[in-house]
């Protein structure tokens, strides 16, 4: 990895940076199994379980899995419990939300201190079986062994992987779950948000340039809420196979292994594919979808 791309991915973006709750970092040790295992045990998924009431959440605590930002995610974690970081906490201390923000926590505090890493956006092949479903884990680089490492920062262990070291074939990226179901390798319609969730939007192909098209992003230290869309994302006239050559180039593009920072910056800088300063937001906590401007910086 160059100098360049080391720096670029231990910076903090808009999204990840702790401002002043970066203190709150100090207290966790510097390295990855500290960081993972703070981080393990900040955010409870909001449909994983059931109704959150049923778990001792205020129904309107809902409204948490909206939370964009680092520092708005640890304000609140320190309203709840404002001991250490990486401290015991019960269940109703932790942020109602999903793997997105466990792996945006895990980025924020691993660029803390100074280790090179980024959020990947694609599918999960070991949380249901014979599913690939909608799943967002951290990348970090491994200095000692010179090459990325994927670490799930969602679960503090699991039976499946070792949650700090996933197999590149139990995740797959946007990028790789694109190919190889272009390629026939893989089946387009076993890719979900969830085997129950019945809309056309949330499976298969559509799902499929969502976690590509949001994987570039992701790269792009853009690290979006995985209900968001724009662009293509968010254009109904769209027909993804009238686009699949732009997206197979794009998909090939992201897979590199000499992959460099301004080849990723560079196709970011399409249209259709970047983000702007206003998206939409098609939360699960509300009705209708929401218009969202960010934040400059």
């Amino acid at each position: 990895m160059t100098e360049t791309v080391s720096t670029f991915y231990t910076s903090q973006s808009r999204f990840t940076d702790p401002r002043a709750m970066s203190r709150w970092f100090d207290g966790v040790r510097p390295d990855l199994p500290a960081i993972h295992a703070a981080v393990a045990g900040l955010v409870f998924h909001y449909a994983a379980h059931g109704d959150i009431t049923s778990h001792g959440f205020a129904a309107d605590r809902i409204r948490e899995i909206d939370s964009r930002y680092a520092d708005v995610l640890l304000e609140r974690l320190h309203e709840l419990n404002p001991g250490p970081l990486d401290g015991a906490r019960e269940q109703t201390d932790r942020v109602v939300g999903c793997c997105r923000d466990a792996t945006l926590l895990f980025v924020a505090l691993a660029r803390h201190h100074g280790i090179p890493a980024r959020a990947r956006i694609g599918f999960a092949m070991y949380l249901t079986q014979g599913w690939a479903l909608d799943h967002v884990v951290a990348e970090v680089w491994d200095r000692a062994e010179s090459r990325w490492r994927l670490v799930d920062a969602e679960f503090a262990e699991h039976d499946e992987i070792d949650v700090l070291d996933v197999p590149r074939d139990m995740f797959l990226t946007g990028p790789q779950a694109w190919e190889q179901c272009r390629a026939g390798v893989l089946d387009p319609d076993r890719f979900v948000v969830s085997p129950n969730r019945p809309e056309p939007f949330l499976r298969s192909w559509p799902q499929l340039t969502h976690n590509l098209v949001q994987d570039l992003a992701a790269l792009n230290k853009h690290e979006m809420i995985l209900w968001d869309v724009w662009g293509l994302l968010d254009d109904e006239t769209v027909d993804t196979q009238e686009l699949a050559p732009k997206l197979d180039a794009l998909a090939e593009l992201l897979q590199s292994a000499d992959l460099a920072l301004d080849q990723i910056e560079g196709v970011f800088a399409d249209a259709a594919l970047r983000v702007p300063e206003t998206v939409t937001t098609i939360s699960p906590a509300a009705l209708e979808p929401i218009r969202i401007t960010l934040r400059a910086s």
